[in-house]
């Protein structure tokens, strides 16, 4: 797959664990080899843009989606079409102050805001109780799967 992960913010990051997390996801929703995924990660001014053009909201927030080709999760007997998936957008410093009122790691914080961010990409909203159960779920599930791939990597 290709992901891009591109840090502009002046937050260190481990860039490479953000990719292989966005490609266990893909991998495990059967999403095609040839899917093209952007990660980028902006300080709190430039997010906050984002937000305000986007989202018509005030202030920085921690993850934002922008879908390309609106691909979904594919299945076993067939998987997703190759195509742009779009870009996710992280704040560091936003996921800081989260994971320190979450009591984890900020690494941890920013590994869920992938997952998250990707899951909005494949078309999963949480707008709806239903949804909501269903993507956080999915989510949970995700972030545990990938997590033991990392200690059997180790």
């Amino acid at each position: 797959m290709a992901i891009e992960v591109n840090n502009e913010s002046n937050v260190p990051v481990d860039e490479a664990a953000l990719q292989r997390l966005a490609a266990y996801a893909l991998d495990e929703l059967r999403v095609h080899r040839d899917a093209e995924l952007a990660i980028v990660l902006v300080d709190e001014a430039a997010m906050e843009q984002l937000h305000v053009q986007w989202m018509d909201e005030p202030g920085p927030t921690d993850v934002l989606s922008f879908p390309m080709d609106e691909l979904r999760p594919g299945t076993d007997d067939a998987i997703t079409p190759a195509g742009l998936l779009g870009d996710i957008v992280l704040c560091p410093q936003v996921a800081i102050a989260q994971a320190e009122a979450a009591g984890h790691s900020t690494q941890e914080e920013l590994l869920l805001l992938t997952c998250h961010g990707l899951l909005h990409l494949l078309g999963f909203d949480h707008a709806e109780p239903e949804e909501e159960r269903e993507m956080f779920g999915l989510q949970r599930d995700l972030l545990i799967g990938f997590s033991l791939a990392e200690r059997r990597r180790r």
